[in-house]
């Protein structure tokens, strides 16, 4: 029954990222494997934390309404949420919630991400001997740098917001056979899906150049294409009350010294966690991206962040792998997971609120 609240989350690693818990110094647990860098292994455990509890109130108290959970493999490819909304998967769904580790205890509204195109270009050309017969050879890795270096040469003219960025994913076998073959992949960055979009354009021109240049062919495969997050601002209002009145969880001087112990290390500001809760905000927007952005144009959504890393450490670096299986994880994964099942519950038992919801969620529109 209604009203339906659906709560997502990724729970992806980041390769190359093996790090071992608790130890502020680089220390693989395994060299070269992957590992949880930005902690998504504890937005996990906030979700199915507060799923159970959310079920038990509902049990409990006969409350009405459904319960949606829905995990996110592969984020960090911005893969599985355009594809959910494709699907069919939220359209009944009436408010939804997004759980993500962080440094605080918090919640915000409005726009928070960068929207992305994600696509692979391939090139194909003639392999041939590299020392005998390179004449015979049409290159596809030579198409692929061209591309990269023409990408380069037309930043300069792209507007400042933008962000794009590339990987070499298939460049040839050896040395001694010219490549028949080659993929380059990128992720076209911008603060609007429209302006992604003509970078993404741009970029298949440039391409085209490439291909000419060495005389190969061309093809794109386009893997995903996600909208800006953006927080709706009367769920926001809901979830502060309850960020409040949880508050940012008792940390020992242990795990204090730990974090100032991985801060001086990096150089970065030497403080600590944090120990207190932030007021309710307007998000500015980041060069990041997320595919629960899909979701957020589609369904009113709230946003809860949880204080399980530490203050002052890059994302998709080993030191963000030291904290998410610790006592600070633990600790902030607890003082999420009660913020946001309290949040759910607020809007099981209150049945004016998906309507004031969808209202602001109309209001706000499309970018």
């Amino acid at each position: 029954g209604h009203p339906v609240v659906a709560i997502h989350t990724e729970y992806d690693t980041t390769p190359g990222n093996s790090q071992t818990p608790g130890v502020p110094e680089h220390k693989p647990l395994v060299e070269g494997a992957p590992g949880h860098a930005e902690g998504h292994n504890v937005n996990a455990a906030v979700m199915v934390g507060a799923a159970f509890a959310v079920k038990k109130a509902m049990d409990e108290y006969k409350l009405p309404g459904t319960l949606k959970i829905f995990g996110a493999p592969a984020e960090e490819l911005l893969l599985p949420r355009p594809y959910f909304v494709r699907d069919g998967f939220f359209k009944d769904v009436d408010v939804a919630f997004h759980t993500h580790i962080g440094e605080e205890l918090r919640t915000e509204y409005g726009l928070r991400q960068y929207a992305l195109i994600s696509a692979e270009f391939t090139f194909k050309g003639q392999s041939a001997h590299s020392a005998s017969a390179p004449w015979q050879g049409r290159d596809a890795l030579d198409a692929v740098e061209l591309m990269s270096m023409g990408f380069d040469k037309l930043r300069e003219h792209l507007e400042p917001t933008h962000r794009s960025h590339r990987v070499i994913n298939y460049g040839g076998d050896q040395p001694n056979v010219i490549p028949g073959l080659a993929k380059i992949w990128w992720f076209f960055r911008e603060s609007s899906i429209d302006k992604a979009q003509i970078n993404f354009e741009k970029a298949k021109k440039v391409a085209q150049g490439a291909a000419t240049m060495t005389d190969t062919e061309y093809s794109v495969q386009v893997f995903s294409a996600i909208w800006p997050t953006r927080g709706n601002r009367t769920m926001a209002e809901v979830t502060q009350k309850n960020v409040e009145l949880v508050g940012m969880p008792k940390w020992t001087e242990e795990e204090h010294n730990l974090a100032k112990a991985l801060q001086r290390n990096l150089k970065s500001k030497e403080e600590g966690l944090h120990k207190e809760i932030s007021p309710l905000r307007e998000s500015r927007q980041g060069a990041s991206s997320n595919d629960a952005g899909e979701v957020t144009w589609i369904v009113p959504t709230g946003r809860v962040t949880f204080p399980s890393n530490i203050p002052n450490i890059p994302n998709h670096h080993w030191a963000a792998g030291v904290a998410p299986a610790t006592s600070i994880a633990h600790k902030g994964a607890v003082a999420g997971a009660k913020v946001l099942a309290a949040s759910v519950v607020d809007f099981l038992t209150d049945s004016r609120m998906p309507a004031t919801v969808r209202m602001y969620h109309r209001k706000t529109g499309p970018v």
